[in-house]
């Protein structure tokens, strides 16, 4: 009955608009909220949640730690709600660790510019397996500033509730950057809970058929695994690979309330590739030496091995590229940049970083460094999607794109720093990337004026002694403008710049924070946007040299592209005090070419935060 009065009374109810619209607006929240399911639901409305109960949620707090890195650029993680399809690796242009996989590719050669290409079928990542049935949450993260793939796991038994009582095993993942035959695996396993837990801790052996062998060895008082193994090259020859590393228990038991730790050290030693003949005595020469080296790393402190790692890493990138605002599709995001410049530095050898390198030629190679004559020629390539490949999904893929990147600098006039190594790797790739170029008497800055509606920085360009950062900003109208600053050295060498035309006087650049900035101008033809040169008297002779027909303010070349009017610059009085991009439309003769000073310093605090240089700290824990 009380039902019946109810239904009775509904149409007159839904008769007002707002209860129709109530009505309607909790049908869709219900379809929504089905369509969601369970695990969707969560995530919708938390934000993160993990899968597997205690154990998603222990994984949750510990990838919470990797988010500050992350977002500055510094790294990027895959867990099971977010899976890349990105190989995680580390490496230092002699061996390559693919985690994923569990794969070793080595180089056949010492000389800069070659790259791991030989995939073995050795396995270099020791397993770490919890006994029981227990439920388990992965994430993994690849470290770019610090060169290493972390690895966290976190396993709960099915009626565990408490996230605070999982069982945690973190891993790192570290091919030595300076010292080129080293590999690392560093093990932190947390047990918070009230029993001890068991882990099995093993190698993986060899497949039936393999060209790789196992054995253990004595090396002095401990003993060691030693693997070897060959690769089949051309020619009916072949590279040997023989791989030492410490020898660790099979069985692991972590008290209740207990952490523990463990680092695995190997040495990986390779030849050239070798006739059948030579086999056995190349065999005996890189076992000794292998050995050799591991005897001396078991002897030293482990922590100083990974700062000193972190610190070579941290010295390839003092040079970089950081994308600021990206307005197109066009364009790399950060993360391209930052992913493409890591695989290319994991897979190019550093000989600056070599110990083991002379003196002598260690001043050969600083010296190619500071001046690239003729790198890099041709149009930038911000925009070559081949060379900033938005995804990359193998470490095959990795090979084929420092393949394509040595050739391109190479054919770019960039041959000596691709002989310099990782180095120099870095420091054409940040040319290329905006269109820097050296000449014999400056460096041009020539990226496209049509396309400078994105805002990036190219950090560290090494010009004689001195580091210089150039950016591509844009003001509060949008319109572009260069920012040019110099690190501060212990002994200053003069540097002068100019903008397009160098019509105005060339300004001194100094290490001030502040910087300088310079009006973005257009000629036609279309001329470098900067120059930037040791010597005065050749940026003022330039003027005289370029022969232009008009000169625009970027806004005026952008808004009258299809145009042919002939504009030039207006007398500046040297009591203004300022460039500005203002141009007047007359036509342009050699008796109206100015000299005039102004200065290109502006306080830009308020708008952009200047780059600046900063020492870093560096920590030897696991993370």
């Amino acid at each position: 009955m009380w039902l019946q009065q109810r239904l009775k009374g509904l149409p007159g109810l839904l008769s007002s608009s707002w209860a129709r619209r109530l009505l309607i607006g909790l049908l869709l929240f219900l379809i929504f909220y089905w369509y969601l399911g369970a695990e969707r639901r969560g995530r919708f409305f938390s934000g993160s949640v993990m899968p597997g109960g205690a154990a998603g949620q222990c994984l949750l707090a510990e990838i919470h730690r990797w988010k500050s890195l992350v977002d500055r650029g510094e790294g990027i993680y895959s867990t099971p709600q977010d899976k890349l399809d990105t190989p995680f690796v580390s490496g230092n242009g002699h061996i390559l660790i693919d985690i994923d996989s569990n794969k070793l590719w080595v180089a056949s050669s010492s000389q800069p510019g070659s790259a791991p290409v030989h995939q073995t079928e050795y396995s270099p990542r020791v397993g770490i397996h919890l006994e029981g049935k227990r439920v388990e949450a992965q994430a993994t993260m690849l470290w770019f500033r610090k060169g290493a793939v972390l690895s966290v796991r976190c396993a709960s038994s099915a009626a565990l509730q408490s996230a605070r009582d999982c069982v945690t095993i973190r891993e790192e993942f570290i091919a030595h950057r300076s010292r080129p035959n080293v590999y690392l695996q560093r093990i932190h396993i947390s047990n918070p809970s009230d029993k001890a837990a068991s882990l099995d801790v093993f190698y993986d052996n060899p497949a039936f058929g393999s060209k790789f062998s196992t054995s253990v060895e004595k090396l002095e008082d401990r003993e060691v695994v030693l693997s070897s193994g060959r690769v089949p090259v051309e020619n009916n020859r072949m590279v040997l690979v023989v791989v030492v590393s410490k020898k660790v228990n099979s069985r692991l038991q972590v008290p209740a309330k207990v952490e523990h730790t463990d680092n695995i050290l190997s040495v990986v030693w390779t030849s050239e590739p070798i006739e059948p003949s030579k086999l056995e005595e190349t065999f005996s020469t890189l076992r000794d030496g292998a050995k050799k080296e591991l005897g001396e790393l078991l002897r030293a402190n482990v922590d100083e091995l990974v700062v000193d790692h972190q610190q070579a890493w941290m010295d390839l990138s003092i040079s970089g590229v950081e994308m600021r605002k990206i307005t197109d599709s066009h364009t790399p995001s950060s993360r391209t940049v930052n992913t493409t410049l890591y695989y290319i530095l994991s897979s190019s050898m550093a000989p600056l970083l070599d110990r083991r390198l002379s003196g002598e030629e260690r001043i050969r190679l600083e010296s190619s460094l500071k001046y690239a004559d003729h790198c890099f020629s041709g149009h930038a390539t911000m925009h070559a999607e081949n060379l900033w490949p938005e995804r990359v999904s193998s470490a095959a893929q990795i090979l084929q794109l420092v393949t394509l990147w040595t050739l391109t600098l190479q054919k770019r006039g960039c041959k000596v720093l691709v002989a310099a190594g990782a180095h120099g790797a870095m420091q054409g790739m940040v040319l290329s990337f905006g269109g820097l170029q050296f000449t014999e008497n400056h460096l041009q800055f020539q990226a496209d004026p049509d396309v400078l509606h994105n805002s990036y920085a190219l950090r560290g360009i090494h010009y004689n002694q001195d580091l210089i950062n150039l950016a591509v900003l844009l003001d509060g109208e949008g319109k572009p403008f260069l920012h040019v600053s110099v690190k501060p050295q212990e002994k200053p060498v003069k540097l002068y710049a100019c903008e397009a035309g160098c019509l105005n006087e060339p300004v001194e650049l100094t290490s001030e924070v502040k910087g300088h900035t310079f009006p973005v101008m257009v000629t036609q033809p279309i001329t470098p946007l900067l120059y930037i040169s040791t010597d005065l008297r050749h940026l003022q002779d330039l003027r005289h040299t370029l022969h232009l027909k008009s000169i625009l303010a970027h806004e005026e070349h952008m808004a009258n592209s299809s145009s042919t009017t002939n504009t030039v610059a207006p007398v500046l009085s040297p009591s203004s005090g300022a460039r500005s991009p203002a141009k007047l439309k007359m036509p342009a003769t050699p008796a109206m070419l100015p000299e005039l000073q102004g200065s290109h310093t502006f306080n830009l605090l308020a708008a952009w935060e200047p780059l600046t240089w900063k020492s870093a700290s560096f920590s030897a824990a696991v993370y």
